[in-house]
């Protein structure tokens, strides 16, 4: 088996040890994560109330990760202000709430920020978590956040995969010397180190690079679904994902995820129709099942449903999914995170 550059992605086997990567992937099978937030934000932040109770239970109920997304700025010529807390500083939050769940960014805007900073925030967490931090990782696609960070939106993808280099030498043991477009320095060393060693890469989309690119230096890949209503998508995301997986350096194995919007109704044999031109899936559990078995055909290993958009109490819809449809999409059995009592 080829040996990665430092920079460059690991093969799966590089996180046998990493609680949660390995609660989430394995080869041909599924598991179901929840995007938080669990209600849509439309101007009161009390809809937030409860939210964490019910992380507790996604953690007690054996899903395989929380995912929470990075939105810097809330604009609302784009009108959604995402999770709306800082998504560093409330996974460290979920971490200590939660014992076994899987920490998921979905995802970190890598070119927003100087990569000392998400590192330092990443190691910190992991290692808080015990090793349950997955990174998925963007260039970003909201105009109105470049400027405002005094960046070019249009060197985004550059300044994205220099990120990705820099962030991974500074996970390196010992004292570093770095030179980078990004910055520089001798004789330093970042600290913690992240639990198991390292943390891994989820890269979002094409994040402005080419494909090859993302075989190379991506963990894992996560890409939005295709059509869901119909079988017609998941086939036309198992193309996407083949001609991915061909490029992988050395042909070994990386996980896919992809997500969808649910409004799971009451009716379980309410058939998948599509809300919002596309945006949102209503339909009943089975529907959903069908649908889950259709990306696992096709090579999907996580899926993460976010339900801010479901009608039914967020509750009665985790209840439901995990009595119902977690059994068929079971979380692995992976390594417990590291207690450390901090």
């Amino acid at each position: 088996m080829m040996t990665p550059s430092i920079s460059k992605g690991a093969p799966f086997s590089a996180f046998h040890s990493h609680p949660g990567y390995r609660r989430m992937f394995a080869p041909e099978c599924l598991t179901i994560g929840i995007f938080l937030p669990l209600h849509f934000y439309s101007g009161e932040m009390s809809v937030l109330v409860g939210q964490t109770e019910l992380v507790e239970r996604i953690d007690r109920h054996d899903f395989a990760a929380v995912w929470v997304r990075d939105v810097p700025l809330f604009d609302p010529l784009f009108g959604d202000a995402g999770q709306v807390f800082d998504p560093f500083t409330y996974l460290s939050y979920l971490a200590a709430r939660t014992k076994k769940v899987a920490l998921a960014t979905g995802s970190a805007i890598f070119s927003l920020r100087h990569p000392i900073d998400l590192a330092k925030a990443s190691a910190t967490i992991d290692q808080l978590s015990g090793g349950r931090l997955v990174l998925g990782i963007a260039s970003g696609d909201r105009p109105i956040e470049f400027p405002a960070y005094g960046l070019e939106h249009e060197r985004r993808g550059e300044r994205f995969a220099e990120t990705v280099v820099y962030f991974r030498q500074l996970m390196r043991a010992g004292r570093l010397s770095i030179d980078s477009p990004l910055g520089r320095f001798n004789e330093a060393e970042l600290l913690p180190k992240p639990a198991t060693g390292s943390i891994p890469l989820i890269v979002t989309g094409a994040s402005r690079q080419t494909l090859g690119w993302v075989a190379d230096y991506a963990d894992g890949w996560l890409t939005y679904p295709e059509a869901t209503h119909i079988p017609e998508g998941p086939k036309r995301l198992e193309e996407k994902i083949k001609a991915w997986r061909n490029l992988i350096p050395d042909g070994g194995f990386k996980p896919h995820m992809t997500n969808e919007w649910l409004d799971l109704v009451e009716d379980p044999n309410h058939p998948r129709v599509p809300q919002q031109g596309g945006y949102v899936l209503r339909t009943g559990r089975n529907g959903l099942i069908a649908l889950l078995e259709e990306w696992q055909a096709a090579g999907v290993n996580h899926a993460a449903l976010g339900i801010q958009f479901s009608q039914r109490p967020a509750a009665e819809v985790i209840q439901e999914v995990a009595e119902d449809v977690l059994p068929f999409f079971p979380s692995h059995q992976s390594p417990p995170p590291i207690a450390l009592g901090w």
